[in-house]
């Protein structure tokens, strides 16, 4: 992080590493609570055992990152040459990572502005691509931050699980929406919505959930130039065949990304999870 302007994320962007080893960007991991143990998502647990754990309930929970682990973020940025850092997280409505980041940046040796994005995933992921790229071209903090908001103002996310339940058990959705999205054995699609998750549309099977998903993303990317970025649980299958569709359909897709979420995401959502996010550049 030579810029004079760091970027700093969560693991919850879902970034690929050389994506963020290319724009110089961090991503501070929240934790992954199971069977008692406390991991760091990306480094001490994969999706894979998230998924096989879930799939026997048992009991995961997720948690914030310390003040402290932002604060060290924070000192390593400026120690590396950094006068400024834009600190971008997911959705404060989902999770207390923003708070924490807001705590340690009032000590921070440097100036930090912390921002909700409103986003999670590569939905946030795209903003902190946006804030790069902004500082790579000499921006300043406030142009960074700005790259950022515009393009997390733009940006929608789409999401097809198999049932609510997990949503409900962590908090995430109401427990009436919870029941509305059970009832008659639905297929709950989901929206990201002001920083929250959710209930847009019940669809009798999920193949007409999917083929739902697919025509939301396509519609919302219209003839626009767009990023997009097709997430999965425990269904590389599905996502693949569910982008090679998209690509087909958006003549303006720019990059597509295809990737597994992480154990936070999954741990919220259950095996089975689709994910459309579509970005406009």
């Amino acid at each position: 992080m030579s810029r004079h302007v760091a970027i700093v994320t969560d693991s919850t962007a879902y970034l690929p590493q050389g994506t963020m080893e290319r724009h110089g960007i961090t991503a501070v991991p929240l934790t992954v609570v199971l069977g008692g143990e406390a991991l760091e998502e990306g480094t001490e647990i994969s999706t894979r055992s998230l998924a096989q754990a879930l799939q026997k309930r048992r009991p995961v929970t997720t948690s914030r990152p310390s003040p402290q682990l932002f604060a060290e973020t924070y000192r390593r940025a400026a120690e590396a040459g950094a006068t400024g850092i834009v600190s971008l997280h997911l959705s404060a409505e989902l999770s207390g990572t923003y708070d924490a980041a807001v705590v340690a940046a009032r000590q921070a040796p440097v100036p930090v502005r912390v921002v909700d994005t409103g986003m999670v995933a590569m939905a946030l992921g795209f903003c902190a691509l946006a804030a790069a790229e902004a500082a790579e071209s000499g921006g300043t903090v406030d142009e960074a931050v700005a790259a950022a908001e515009k393009r997390a103002d733009g940006t929608a996310a789409y999401f097809y699980v198999d049932t609510l339940d997990y949503l409900r058990r962590g908090g995430r959705i109401g427990a009436a929406q919870a029941l509305l999205g059970s009832a008659l054995a639905v297929k709950p699609l989901l929206q990201l919505d002001a920083g929250r998750i959710d209930l847009l549309e019940k669809v009798r099977t999920a193949s007409k959930a999917i083929a739902r998903l697919e025509e939301l993303g396509a519609d919302r990317a219209g003839s626009a130039r767009v990023d997009i970025a097709v997430h999965h649980l425990a269904a590389p299958e599905r996502a693949s065949a569910l982008a090679d569709r998209l690509r087909a359909r958006v003549p303006g897709v720019a990059d597509l990304h295809v990737s597994e979420v992480g154990a936070v995401i999954g741990a919220h959502t259950g095996p089975g999870l689709l994910g459309v996010v579509v970005s406009p550049r």
